[in-house]
């Protein structure tokens, strides 16, 4: 199985995994699960911390990689077939960080774990929070 993490859910796993569901976290632990790590996260992350709307340890902020790959997280870079998707959705849904990995996730078959109802309007996107 292969899984995105969207930003939220990936900054529960490190910060308050509590707030994941049981059946997500036994998957996301599961040594069969291939996770990835969209450079969206990180450039999300950076943002909002920038911005002052996010609070994080400075670790998770200044070494975000490293956190990666000690998770044995697969980094998932954005690409022109990603970009070109995120813009092409027929969705009315604005947020760029959430256009980007949705199309992530369709284009590389993975599930996106997420609580946010939003990505419901993403055509051939699926989703998982259970």
């Amino acid at each position: 199985m292969k899984l995105l993490l969207d930003t939220h859910a990936m900054l529960w796993w490190w910060t308050a995994p509590e707030r994941l569901p049981q059946p997500t976290l036994s998957l996301l632990s599961h040594a069969g699960t291939e996770i990835l790590a969209s450079a969206v996260s990180a450039y999300e992350v950076a943002y909002k911390h920038r911005l002052g709307k996010l609070s994080l340890p400075a670790a998770l902020l200044g070494q975000f990689e490293q956190v990666v790959s000690q998770e044995r997280w697969t980094e998932l870079p954005v690409t022109v077939p990603h970009s070109l998707l995120a813009g092409s959705f027929p969705s009315d849904h604005r947020d760029p960080f959430d256009r980007l990995l949705a199309a992530q996730a369709v284009i590389e078959d993975a599930m996106l774990v997420t609580m946010d109802p939003a990505f419901a309007s993403f055509p051939r996107l699926r989703t998982l929070w259970s």
